[in-house]
């Protein structure tokens, strides 16, 4: 992926965990790239406040589970007081509803501790660049939650009694879609959280294609993420949970 920033000035990046090994584990792999810095790290969320207002970093790298104050609460005061500062959650913990929470405070990303080092310094980046970035295996976990508020249940229901009813997430062709067929099969899929890979497995087309796809899909529906095309779709009808 492209760096974020096409100056030399750094990335700089607060590590707030209360875990000391797993931060020193995440700071040597920030650290190994040019374009990342990490400029300050603590254990709970009194102090993430109190080294932002100090070292004024791009990013906060947080954890949800922390003493004295939580990622959660932490992240809705960083958004209070210094929203030029993004939040990304890394946390162990996959349970839409604590996704939807952190997002809802202001959080720009959500990313699991389990996943590879490439992909956490792609999604700090993606931050950076200003999208938001969902870890692949929470998106359809978000998309129950999300599909429960009252303005995507309404969306939902109307959508619901224009198609077959039938288990598992489906997409339903209307006038105002943009997509082709193809495409529709990738949302859909994409809907219920499956990655490239996973995709084009189950449609007998390679990851690249399931790419060239992906990038078309958020081209004509001009979002910035998969995450915001789900929702997108949701919103419209064309697919149902």
């Amino acid at each position: 992926m492209d760096k974020a920033t096409t100056s030399n000035r750094k990335i700089k990046l607060i590590l707030a965990d209360d875990h000391q090994l797993f931060r020193e584990g995440v700071k040597r792999i920030i650290n190994m790239e040019n374009d990342l810095e990490v400029i300050g790290e603590c254990g709970d969320g009194i102090q993430v406040l109190e080294l932002c207002n100090v070292l004024r970093p791009d990013i906060v790298l947080m954890d949800i589970n922390m003493p004295v104050e939580n990622g959660v609460a932490a992240t809705e005061k960083l958004r209070d007081f210094f929203p030029e500062i993004k939040v990304i959650i890394l946390s162990i913990h996959d349970d839409e509803s604590y996704v939807f929470e952190t997002l809802r405070k202001g959080a720009t990303g959500y990313l699991l501790k389990d996943m590879e080092a490439e992909a956490l310094l792609n999604a700090i980046r993606s931050v950076v660049a200003g999208h938001s970035y969902i870890h692949p295996k929470v998106t359809g976990k978000l998309i129950n939650q999300l599909r429960r508020m009252t303005y995507l249940n309404d969306a939902g229901v109307a959508a619901a009694d224009a198609g077959v009813r039938e288990a598992g997430v489906k997409y339903i062709h209307t006038p105002n879609s943009p997509l082709t067929r193809r495409e529709a099969e990738v949302l859909r899929l994409m809907a219920e959280g499956k990655s490239n890979k996973a995709i084009g497995e189950i449609l007998y087309i390679s990851e690249k294609t399931v790419k060239n796809h992906v990038s078309s899909i958020l081209q004509k529906m001009e979002v910035d993420d998969r995450t915001q095309a789900v929702i997108v779709a949701i919103k419209n009808g064309w697919v149902t949970l």
